[in-house]
């Protein structure tokens, strides 16, 4: 059945799967039932699955990690909040999280499959088989990924202080995780994220040292900018100067920005010609 499925094909059945978990969730959030937290883990798990067959196919095609166009930054940045997910949701047990990642996960996907010009070039060896590059570009995707799962918590957040606000404490509000360990997740998720860009902008820096001619100065400006940004956020929460609905709101704000990023980032590289052996299907 799946023998002789191209990279797309398992990339569409993925993105099926985090479909059907949104819908799942949602179902059930009408009908006001427990949230089917086992079921919507056991479809996102598979959807990753599938996530992860597409994109190492597609890896193998182009020879390195797939992140030579705005589609596949889209899917990674998926596929790394998912990794983030099934981690951070079996540990504190945040079914509802389950629900949002779904989201997220749906709408990244298949935006990024029903758009064909966003893959309508695939970059072969674009990192030129310099393995620390490729390294640095993983990680600064990865970070991503956790910061939109932070954006989803910072979500959870102010749906659980409107809740509270409102006296509206029944319904699927019952789902929620109380206000204090929201807040607790952002911080822990919102340190992980920061560490993990900044070990990328450590790796990145020692290359463009090396040879800065060969570096964008658009794509430094804006993932150095992002990183800043983050890094302020995470400084001002930590000596109490941004805390409780201004912090979550400037996380899910920022999180909106980082990923408007993501065109002048991939739009900065040097334009290559297309390569017939890995061109997109039609």
């Amino acid at each position: 059945m799946f023998a002789g499925m191209s990279d797309r094909s398992w990339l569409w059945l993925a993105a099926e799967c985090y479909l059907a978990g949104l819908l799942l969730g949602t179902y059930t959030l009408v009908r006001g039932g427990r949230q089917a937290g086992g079921w919507i883990n056991l479809i996102i798990t598979a959807g990753y699955i599938f996530q992860l067959v597409g994109l190492g196919l597609r890896g193998h095609a182009v020879g390195g990690c797939p992140l030579g166009n705005t589609f596949e930054i889209f899917q990674f940045t998926a596929w790394s909040a998912i990794t983030l997910y099934l981690v951070v949701g079996v540990t504190f047990r945040l079914s509802l999280l389950g629900f949002f990642t779904a989201s997220l996960a749906a709408a990244l996907t298949l935006v990024s499959l029903s758009i064909p010009a966003w893959d309508a070039t695939r970059r072969a060896h674009i990192f030129g088989g310099n393995g620390w590059i490729e390294l640095h570009a993983a990680l600064a995707l990865f970070s991503y990924g956790v910061f939109a799962l932070l954006a989803l918590t910072s979500a959870m957040y102010l749906l659980r202080n409107y809740s509270l606000k409102s006296k509206n404490l029944g319904g699927w509000f019952t789902f929620l995780p109380s206000i204090y360990d929201l807040d607790h997740i952002s911080v822990r998720l919102l340190i992980t994220g920061v560490a993990i860009m900044t070990a990328a902008l450590s790796v990145g820096a020692t290359y463009w040292l090396r040879d800065p001619e060969r570096v964008n100065p658009v794509k430094i400006v804006v993932t150095v900018a992002i990183w800043a940004a983050y890094s302020a956020a995470l400084a001002m929460r930590l000596h109490g100067l941004l805390l409780a609905k201004r912090f979550s709101w400037f996380l899910v704000g920022l999180f909106a920005a980082a990923l408007i990023s993501l065109w002048p980032v991939d739009n900065s590289r040097h334009p290559k010609e297309p390569n017939p052996a890995v061109q997109a299907p039609r």
